[in-house]
């Protein structure tokens, strides 16, 4: 967020005041100062980055997400099919930004694989047009968490109010990230303008099944009493634990089955709705 929001500025108007934070060597390694252009006094001694860390990177063109998906495939420790699934949604969710969001400066990637845990976390931020105004395109939604709702739907799109979306865009990047943190009882949010959505941890059970709607899980959202600072863009965050996926194809399966018949359910109802000549 922070390379997102600096990029809107002249290196000449950002000032960081000392840091004291034993984390400040790592803005240096994820190349904060670098992608700003302005100088850091923190030394670091540099080590490859390759299958530990992909630094904070502009992503532009389709080119630049081949790219940065290529560098995280190593990152993931994962089956060649079960890394280019989740290289997958991680291209569909930064190309909704550069051919969606107006974001001037593109979007704002990095990803970094914990072996403790043996889990990733990606994030990827933008400070594009918003959620609101791109789903606004063909969908009602009188505010910011309403247009978070719709976009975390699988076959909402702000490209077609056909439901199911296109065949170029399904509307289902934000829903499948979503459930792989859910099934993985991992951390993903979603914050755009003055909305904030985040993913609570599952309880754990013998059965789950994967909700259509994102109100249906364990969440926390940003309220009218307590609103969140305005975003002006779409930020989103997700951990992904990857020793649990042994359960990714039943996963892959359950976000079909659910696609599948949300969108069956809402062309129903558009169908049993009243129409007037």
């Amino acid at each position: 967020m922070i390379a997102a929001l600096g990029l809107t500025l002249p290196p000449d108007r950002i000032h960081f005041d000392p840091l004291e934070a034993k984390s400040k060597h790592y803005l240096v390694r994820m190349g904060l100062f670098k992608m700003l252009g302005i100088p850091s006094s923190i030394n670091v001694v540099e080590h490859e980055p390759a299958g530990r860390f992909i630094p904070i990177t502009q992503i532009m063109t389709s080119d630049e997400i081949s790219r940065f998906i290529t560098e995280m495939i190593p990152l993931l420790h994962l089956e060649a099919e079960q890394a280019q699934t989740i290289g997958y949604i991680v291209s569909e969710l930064a190309r909704n930004v550069i051919e969606h969001a107006a974001a001037p400066h593109g979007a704002m990637l990095c990803a970094q694989y914990y072996e403790k845990s043996n889990s990733i976390r990606i994030g990827i931020a933008d400070t594009g047009v918003g959620i609101k105004k791109t789903i606004g395109q063909s969908h009602m939604a009188a505010t910011d968490l309403q247009a978070i709702h719709l976009a975390l739907t699988p076959g909402i799109t702000g490209t077609t109010p056909k439901e199911g979306g296109t065949e170029q865009n399904a509307g289902a990047g934000l829903f499948f990230i979503k459930s792989i943190a859910f099934v993985n009882r991992d951390y993903f949010m979603i914050y755009s303008g003055g909305g904030f959505y985040k993913l609570l941890k599952r309880i754990s059970t013998k059965h789950m099944a994967l909700h259509a709607d994102p109100f249906k899980d364990r969440h926390s959202i940003g309220s009218e009493e307590n609103p969140f600072p305005y975003w002006q863009g779409t930020v989103v965050g997700v951990d992904i634990t990857l020793d649990q996926t042994k359960e990714f194809s039943f996963l892959l399966d359950e976000i079909r089955k659910t696609y599948g018949s949300a969108v069956r359910e809402r062309k129903r109802q558009r169908y049993r709705k009243p129409k007037f000549i």
